[in-house]
C-alpha cells in the first residue's frame, strides 16, 4: 500500500490510524518489530494504517534533515500531502529516530481527524536530546510521548513539557513460542547484534575445539529483504537455541549513551523463545520489574571471557535449564507481547481494548497454562 490507506475489517468505523515508515525504510532490521507491532495492532483493533513512500532519487529528505540539526525549521522531507478525511480516536505512530518526525507532517491535518495522538519513540539518549533539540519540538505537538528508555523519559518531558511515559519494547510472543512445535535445540550459542569482542572470540574457540554450533552475525549490514519474513527466521532460530547472547543497548558506545543503560528488544525475545539468556544484567529499575522471575537472565559481564564456565554449570542441571525456559516463556505469553503494549497505550489515552485484543489475550493465557503444565519429556524438551 503506498501513500495510502489501508484498512483491517474489525469494524465499519476505524478508531485508530497508523502513521507507519515501512514504505519509507522497508528493509532496516531494527525496525521489524515497529512493523511487527504495528500489525497486531491492525489484527487486533480498528485500525487504518497509513505507510507513504519517499522518492528514493529525491535529495529533499537528506536536506531537511540537515538543516534541521542547524536550526529550528522543520521541512517536509518529500512525502505527498496526504488528506485524511476519516474521524479517529487515536493517531499513533512509531518513530525509530528524532530524525522520523518530520515525516508525520505529511498528514496536513491531523488535529482535525484525531480526538488524541499518541507517537512512540525507539531510540533517544539523554545526551542526544540537545543535538535532536529542533526535532523534538515536534513531540510536543502529542498528546502523549512514550519512549522504549526509561531514563530518558524525564529529561525529555522537562524538555517539551509534554506528558512523557515509559513503554518497554515487547514482542510478539505467538511467534517467538517454541510451542506446539517444540523444536530441538540444536544450536547450542545464538548471537545477534551487537557483543563483546572478547566473549565472541572465545566461543568461536569452543566451536573449533569442542564442536560448539556457535551461531553469530558473520557479515555486516543493517538491512532486510522482507521485514515479516526476518523476524519469522529469527524466531525459528531462537527457538533452536540453548543459550541466547544478550546485552543492555549500545553497550558498546559508552560515547553515546553515557552512563545510560537501557533494555533492548533481545531481552524480550529471549524470553519469549525459551532460551537461556546469558549477558550483561542491565542496571536499571524497570529490568528487575519487567524481568522480576529467578535465573531470568544469567549475568556475564559485558567483555568477560567466562561464557564457556557459565554454560557448564548450566549444563549439569537439565532441570535447571528447563524450569528457566519455561518460565521465560510464559512470562513472555503472561505479560511481554505487544498486545500489553497496545493496552498501555490505549490506557494512557483512556480507550478501552477492543475484542480482538481479549482474544489474543485469551490465546496468550491458553499456551501460557500449557507451558506450565506439560511435563517435561512428555512432548519433547523446549
Amino acid at each position: 500500500m503506498a501513500n495510502g490507506i489501508s484498512k483491517n475489517t474489525q469494524s465499519d468505523r476505524r478508531r485508530v490510524l497508523i502513521f507507519s515508515l515501512r514504505n519509507i525504510f522497508p528493509k532496516a532490521l531494527f525496525r521489524c518489530p515497529h512493523y511487527e507491532f504495528e500489525d497486531i495492532i491492525c489484527e487486533i483493533d480498528s485500525a487504518a494504517l497509513l505507510a507513504p513512500e519517499l522518492n528514493p532519487s529525491n535529495m529533499r529528505p537528506r536536506f531537511a534533515t540537515r538543516l534541521a540539526y542547524h536550526a529550528p525549521v522543520i521541512l517536509n522531507p518529500g512525502i505527498r500531502r496526504i488528506q485524511a478525511e476519516t474521524q479517529y480516536d487515536i493517531f499513533f505512530t512509531i518513530c525509530g529516530y528524532p530524525e522520523d518526525l518530520p515525516m508525520v507532517g505529511a498528514v496536513t491535518n491531523l488535529r482535525e481527524i484525531c480526538k488524541t495522538s499518541v507517537c512512540l519513540l525507539d531510540e533517544l539518549w539523554v545526551t542526544q536530546i540537545f543535538k535532536h533539540r529542533h526535532f523534538l519540538r515536534i513531540l510536543a505537538k502529542f498528546d502523549v510521548v512514550m519512549l522504549y528508555y526509561s531514563q530518558t523519559v524525564k529529561p525529555l518531558a522537562n524538555v517539551i513539557g509534554s506528558r512523557c511515559v515509559f513503554l518497554p519494547p515487547g514482542l510478539d510472543a505467538i511467534l517467538f513460542c517454541p510451542y506446539p512445535t517444540s523444536p530441538k535445540r540444536v544450536i547450542d550459542v545464538y548471537s545477534i547484534g551487537r557483543r563483546s569482542e572478547i566473549t565472541h572470540q572465545k566461543l568461536l574457540k569452543m566451536a573449533r575445539d569442542n564442536g560448539l554450533f556457535y551461531m553469530y552475525d558473520s557479515i555486516g549490514g543493517s538491512q532486510s529483504i522482507n521485514s515479516r519474513e526476518h523476524r519469522a527466521l529469527f524466531a525459528n532460530v531462537a527457538k533452536r537455541s540453548r543459550y541466547f547472547i544478550v546485552n543492555p543497548g549500545k553497550i558498546d558506545e559508552p560515547h553515546l549513551r553515557g552512563n545510560q543503560i537501557e533494555i533492548g528488544n533481545r531481552y524480550f525475545e529471549g524470553a519469549g523463545c525459551g532460551a537461556i539468556m546469558v549477558g550483561e544484567r542491565p542496571k536499571n529499575e524497570e529490568f528487575e520489574r519487567l524481568f522480576d522471575w529467578p535465573e531470568a537472565v544469567t549475568h556475564l559481564p559485558y567483555g568477560s571471557c567466562d561464557i564457556d564456565m557459565v554454560m557448564q554449570d548450566l549444563d549439569r542441571d537439565s532441570e535447571r535449564q528447563d524450569k528457566i525456559r519455561r518460565a521465560g516463556i510464559v512470562q513472555a505469553l503472561r505479560r511481554h507481547d505487544w498486545v500489553y503494549r497496545w493496552e498501555a497505550v490505549l490506557n494512557a489515552v483512556g480507550l478501552e481494548p477492543m475484542q480482538g485484543a481479549l482474544e489474543r489475550k485469551e490465546r496468550l493465557s491458553r499456551l501460557a497454562e500449557v507451558m506450565l503444565k506439560k511435563r517435561r519429556g512428555a512432548e519433547g524438551r523446549i
